[in-house]
């Protein structure tokens, strides 16, 4: 649910890019709000990493801008731009861990590269981050005696460990049988709620999404364009295209569901 106060924190406009001078995005422009679960989805090569790797700063668009917090993350530089930086956190689709070290030192981390603070109170935020998740109990172990859910969760508290106001996920949920998947989306929800964060969700699959999204987009390789912007139920049965409301019914096979908009019906 949106909160009340529903100002945009992420702006994308006339947004633009592509590899090796092909164009795999073409000219989009969406908000996504304070406090909201937001997806993107889309077949595969529509899009949603490219878009996604671009909104965490990673690589620079071909055309546009990328507004967090109102300040462009395109355009700026130096201290602006490393500040911006430490506004979000970003967890990756296998969870990025590093097996050389506990679970305290992986979400200590960004508190060693980011801050000053002394050694104690980087520990005792680790240990909040890691309780936040359900995860202090073993704070002391290796990401590789954990689950891939553990392993997922441990990802989030480092991504946290800054205090960002937007966190990025990419497929939180690949790899996870359905229950642990669903425990994850209880944690997402839990921490959209309690804490206000703006989570951004790059997903393919579609029980998280009717779970967790307030709203989603769905980018289509064929036409390189959103072709749809909404609650995921309400497009599911309602969606103008076609294509939209078989890729979002569960029911659809995955033939159908890889095409795009502007492909074969």
């Amino acid at each position: 649910m949106l909160p009340k106060e529903n100002r945009p924190i992420i702006q994308v406009q006339h947004f633009t890019a592509g590899y090796d001078g092909s164009v795999v995005i073409d000219d989009i422009s969406f908000e996504i709000y304070r406090g909201e679960v937001f997806a993107i989805l889309g077949g595969s090569g529509s899009g949603k990493s490219t878009l996604l790797k671009h909104m965490i700063g990673l690589y620079q668009p071909a055309a546009g801008h990328i507004f967090i917090g109102g300040k462009d993350i395109v355009t700026a530089e130096g201290e602006e731009r490393t500040n911006l930086l430490k506004s979000i956190g970003v967890t990756y689709q296998m969870g990025a861990l590093f097996g050389s070290m506990t679970l305290l030192e992986n979400v200590r981390l960004p508190l060693e590269e980011y801050t000053a603070l002394p050694s104690d109170a980087m520990d005792l935020i680790a240990r909040m981050k890691l309780k936040l998740v359900g995860l202090e109990p073993f704070l002391d172990y290796m990401p590789s005696e954990l689950s891939g859910g553990m392993q997922k969760r441990a990802a989030i508290a480092r991504a946290m460990a800054l205090d960002p106001h937007i966190l990025f996920l990419d497929e939180p949920s690949a790899g996870l049988d359905p229950i642990t998947s669903a425990e994850l989306d209880r944690l997402i929800l839990d921490l959209a709620r309690n804490l206000a964060i703006t989570f951004v969700i790059v997903t393919h699959e579609l029980s998280s999404v009717y779970t967790i999204a307030d709203r989603v987009i769905m980018l289509d390789k064929e036409v390189k364009k959103i072709v749809a912007t909404g609650r995921p139920q309400e497009l599911r049965e309602h969606a103008a295209n076609p294509w939209v409301r078989q890729f979002l019914n569960p029911g659809a096979s995955a033939e159908t569901a890889g095409k795009g908009a502007g492909g074969e019906r």
